[in-house]
């Protein structure tokens, strides 16, 4: 006979779980809506002023978008470098299991490893300028 506990113990933590990552993903689409809003708000106001406003308004959307291009490509090279360390450690790891079940799964790790290579060699040699 089934146990009602170990029946509705796991479903009531599956709800709970898919729960909060639609709340969680909720509160973070709002908080970017808000940010938007309270940006192009001020920008309008800035725009809006006499004299240099509308110039200086321009320039700060210049400045942020360089930013955030930079942001990106330092997370990139931030991924690569994580991507690379996993590869590298994964080959270091799975050479040391012992010989009759190590023939060759230390090459599992050379996948990793490549993506990593990759995403460096995008962010340095690839990704658009400044």
């Amino acid at each position: 006979m089934l146990d009602p506990a170990g029946v509705f113990v796991p479903i009531v933590a599956i709800v709970c779980v898919f729960s909060f990552v639609a709340v969680a993903t909720w509160l973070g689409i709002r908080l970017k809506e808000r940010e938007s809003f309270y940006k192009s708000e001020t920008l309008k106001k800035i725009a809006e002023t006499q004299g240099a406003g509308g110039g200086s308004a321009i320039e700060f959307l210049r400045q942020e978008e360089t930013r955030a291009q930079r942001r990106r490509l330092e997370g990139q090279k931030l991924g690569g470098l994580i991507t690379l360390a996993v590869g590298v450690g994964m080959i270091i790891f799975l050479r040391m299991i012992p010989d009759a079940a190590r023939e060759n799964a230390y090459y599992v790790g050379v996948l990793p490893l490549l993506i990593g290579v990759a995403l460096l060699g995008y962010a340095y040699f690839l990704a658009p300028k400044e």
